[in-house]
């Protein structure tokens, strides 16, 4: 018969490699082990299922599993604070302070940045302020990990200049901190702030921090400033980091994208050894350009061949590049996939697509049989891409019905009555032409 020492130090180490792996079936397979074997309460056996059901975000049965401690070291404390705010559940993570404070403890470099994310998550300033003053008075503030958190909690709460204020009274900054101050920078809009700042880590830091990169490369974009994307791309090639970091080559496709490169967006995204959903969405920008409707659909099928499901922005994406070209057939092909092969519901989006697409080729009554089988209500651009498709067509039927349904909708949007209006222009309705102008006067009266 095994020894129970022994037993509990091998279940214990399942446990923990279980959690390392969040496997959570061979780890509930432990666990029950561990009732069987009447092995808790043990103190060291608890905190490990508690970091199991941690990591695999099974968070009520982690706080089963605390809740039922004899013991609570401050470790496990750690644990169920770091799987609340992994988990945004900022609220019950704020709600463990009292109670730890009251056990006597005292929060240690793990336990503040934790507590820190959960108040920069509910914009409690006063509350991280509060944290600061026990990070000061329990001396963790030297703490990079720590100050980091700090800084972030200040910028996320609104209050730069504190952020900045303790951003430069750290002596030596590492990566970390570098990263919450830059990518926090960018956020609040603040783009030549976070680029001036990075520049100034390329002199402080010898080793690049790849993780600011897409933030950036964020602020490059939102910017214009290609020439400074541009030297982060070198950079980044130079580093043997570019193609293999999908997270870059994703910001890098933006970047490219939003200052009207695409030639080098698309260079980059064919250069990339591993591609994920987002890398397929940033391509999106094609939709805007038709004239490059045949890299549209090229992509479209490369990803489908790679297994990856096209989200709703991909489709958008797709939809309109059909449109743009004239590809009624591919089009019809992609929306009825949605449903019937992702098992997806087109959204208004989609629907709003194929109503343009229909309509600019000359398939109008189609166009409103599809708006008839939609499942919900038709918005107004539903109804205006049909509008729009009838004074192409010269439709004064369909064009009628679609304007009336926008009447209702934006009485005071001119732009649908000079579309009706344009429709009775080419239908010699004279009349009618007459009666769109005098209301279009009394709606500019």
């Amino acid at each position: 018969m095994p020894h129970p020492q022994s037993t509990t130090a091998r279940l214990s180490s399942i446990i923990r490699r279980c959690a390392g792996a969040s496997a959570l079936r061979p780890g509930e397979q432990a666990h029950s082990r561990v009732i069987v074997l009447g092995l808790v309460p043990h103190s060291t056996l608890e905190t490990d299922l508690l970091l199991l059901y941690a990591r695999c975000s099974r968070f009520p049965l982690a706080r089963l599993v605390f809740d039922r401690m004899t013991h609570r070291p401050l470790h496990a404390w750690n644990i169920i604070l770091s799987a609340y705010t992994q988990g945004s559940l900022f609220h019950p993570a704020l709600s463990c302070l009292h109670s730890l404070l009251d056990s006597g403890l005292r929060p240690d470099h793990f336990t503040l940045p934790s507590l820190l994310k959960a108040s920069a998550g509910l914009g409690l300033r006063p509350t991280g302020a509060a944290l600061h003053a026990w990070a000061v008075r329990l001396a963790l503030v030297p703490h990079l990990f720590v100050s980091a958190s700090l800084i972030d909690m200040y910028l996320k709460c609104g209050y730069l200049l504190d952020a900045r204020e303790l951003f430069d009274e750290i002596p030596e900054r590492d990566r970390v901190v570098w990263n919450a101050m830059i990518t926090g920078l960018v956020r609040a809009g603040l783009f030549g702030e976070a680029l001036g700042l990075f520049r100034m880590s390329q002199w402080e830091s010898f080793d690049m921090d790849w993780m600011s990169v897409p933030s950036v490369l964020s602020a490059c974009s939102s910017s214009g400033d290609l020439r400074r994307g541009k030297e982060v791309h070198g950079r980044a090639i130079r580093c043997l980091v570019c193609h293999s970091d999908v997270a870059i080559g994703n910001s890098l496709i933006e970047m490219y994208s939003k200052c009207g490169f695409l030639d080098a967006s698309f260079e980059v995204f064919a250069r990339m050894s591993y591609r994920n959903l987002a890398t397929w969405s940033g391509c999106d920008i094609i939709v805007w350009h038709p004239w490059l409707w045949k890299e549209a659909l090229m992509l479209f099928e490369e990803m489908r061949t790679t297994g990856l499901e096209p989200n709703s922005i991909v489709f958008t994406s797709v939809l309109l590049s059909c449109s743009h070209a004239g590809l009624v057939n591919d089009g019809r092909a992609v929306f009825e996939s949605i449903t019937l092969v992702y098992g997806l519901v087109p959204s208004i989006e989609h629907y709003a697509c194929m109503v343009d697409l229909l309509g600019r080729n000359g398939s109008i009554e189609e166009a409103l049989e599809l708006i008839q089988t939609m499942r919900t209500e038709p918005t107004a651009s539903i109804w205006g891409a049909l509008l729009a498709a009838s004074s192409v067509q010269g439709n004064v039927e369909v064009g009628e019905l679609a304007a009336t349904k926008l009447f209702a909708m934006e009485p005071r949007n001119s732009s649908n009555y000079v579309a009706l209006c344009r429709i009775y222009e080419r239908a010699r309705n004279w009349d009618a032409v007459a009666e769109m102008r005098r209301k279009m006067r009394e709606l500019g009266g």
